[in-house]
């Protein structure tokens, strides 16, 4: 009897621990199944408007703390100087050109767009999907807003955020023109705040963007501590108006445009703080940067690209280039300056590589790995980097030098001035682009125009989907 009971004991203690096995299995399977990846994105944020960028007067101690433990780049580059073709180039790899997701007359998408992100793109969401992660937007998306251009049709879990930019939908503006900047109140817009497919509230309460993104993203990582997951968070702010929530109205010595930056920056804190408190953030890749340069002619209320020429809009280097911070605690050395030429296209591929997932290899792809620079393991591999302003291609930067074909400021002026030859500048000696060395290298303008014509003989522009407007009801 007592051989028959341990006989029994024996065996449900077994059956017991394969059923714990089988349920803690899948979990770790999950998790050793390739790291976390969350991308922070700004929007108008210039080079200049942080402290680890020298800004004297906002106060961001979460972003720098993020530099101070991880790496800070001095020379990347968002893919296109405005909203729409950037935050395509960002979740695609792919130059805007390619999926026409830029043109010359409809520099972005509007509520009364008709077109958006083709199905046939493959988003960063979507590869990393196949994958098994969890995936997550929050905040602003502004690549499609009807139905079938929504995040959740571009391979993402869930959406919970505006559909685009915050200044669009307007209510006042006729009789106010651009003062309803000035002083914004929240019912001069009627801009929708969307979760899945679905309106939310209308108008969206500005005020609260910042804080509720904050809170769905933290949810975000709690809920799926035990699986890989990957989380976009393109912020609302501080594109204009600008909207800071109680805590953080008449704060900052900058303003109110310092008000946004250090609610965005707490916002920053809190989740990397959630990746702490969950033992995520030594398996989690965070990435901060921004969408394009400040919006220069708000005054104020647009931010700074510090001592860079012109800001969003343009491309000269204060249109693109941008602030961009890697955090990775235990894999990226703490405190690392990068010099190397990097840009948004390079997310793409190089969170594809760290998730061992599949980059498509049947249409071209723009970025390239940043992996050797983020560990300290080489040189980068991008050689070259091209500016386009909508369709056309204005500028080329390889190693130091960049050549302008084109230029043009970011808004004001009708048509771009023709440069032949072209503009040259070392950004290494002169960021600000001030001192024309053209005629004094001749066989740098040589090789950039290699790199021009090499450039152009593989690129196929895209079906344009900015211009198409729905008809008026």
């Amino acid at each position: 009897m007592v051989s028959l009971f341990k006989r029994n004991h024996c065996a449900l203690a077994l059956i017991a621990l394969c059923l714990f096995q089988c349920v803690m299995a899948p979990a770790a399977t999950r998790r050793a199944a390739g790291p976390n990846f969350v991308i922070l994105f700004a929007d108008d944020l210039g080079y200049g408007d942080l402290g680890c960028y020298g800004h004297p007067t906002i106060r961001t101690p979460n972003l720098d703390r993020m530099a101070a433990e991880g790496m800070r780049f001095t020379d990347f580059y968002s893919a296109a100087p405005v909203c729409t073709p950037s935050r395509a180039a960002l979740l695609t790899g792919r130059l805007a050109i390619r999926s026409g997701m830029c043109s010359d007359t409809r520099r972005v998408l509007f509520p009364n767009s008709a077109g958006g992100l083709p199905a046939e793109e493959i988003t960063l969401a979507e590869a990393l999907k196949a994958k098994g992660y969890a995936t997550a937007c929050i905040g602003k998306w502004h690549l499609g807003h009807l139905p079938q251009y929504l995040p959740t049709r571009h391979g993402f879990d869930s959406y919970f955020g505006l559909p685009y930019s915050n200044d669009m939908d307007r209510v006042a503006d006729t009789e106010l023109g651009r003062a309803i900047f000035l002083e914004p109140k929240i019912e001069y817009w009627r801009v929708p705040l969307m979760r899945g497919e679905s309106i939310l509230e209308q108008p969206a309460n500005q005020a609260t963007l910042t804080r509720r993104y904050t809170e769905e993203a933290v949810q975000f990582i709690r809920q799926n501590r035990t699986r890989p997951f990957f989380l976009y968070l393109p912020y609302t702010m501080p594109h204009v108006p600008l909207f800071a929530s109680e805590r953080f109205s008449s704060q900052s010595a900058r303003g109110l445009y310092g008000d946004v930056v250090e609610e965005m920056d707490v916002s920053v804190g809190q989740i990397l703080d959630a990746l702490r408190r969950d033992r995520l953030a030594g398996n989690t890749l965070v990435f901060f940067t921004s969408d394009n340069g400040p919006w220069l002619t708000y005054n104020e209320h647009g931010g700074s690209a510090g001592l860079l020429r012109d800001g969003k809009g343009s491309t000269w280097e204060g249109g693109m280039r941008e602030p961009g911070i890697a955090w990775w605690p235990g894999k990226i050395k703490a405190g690392a300056v990068s010099h190397e030429l990097a840009s948004t296209l390079d997310v793409f591929p190089t969170f594809l590589t760290l998730a061992k997932a599949r980059i498509p290899n049947d249409r071209v792809i723009d970025g390239v790995d940043m992996s050797p620079i983020l560990f300290g393991a080489g040189r980068g591999q991008r050689e070259a980097f091209f500016y386009y302003r909508d369709t056309e291609l204005f500028a080329i930067r390889k190693g130091p030098y960049k050549a302008h074909y084109l230029t043009q400021t970011g808004y004001g002026v009708p048509k771009p001035e023709k440069h032949d030859p072209p503009l040259l500048f070392h950004l290494g000696h002169d960021p600000s682009e001030t001192h024309n060395i053209a005629k004094s290298h001749p066989e740098v303008l040589a090789d950039l125009a290699q790199e021009l014509e090499r450039h152009r003989r593989d690129l196929v522009p895209g079906k344009p989907q900015l211009d198409a407007r729905l008809e008026a009801n």
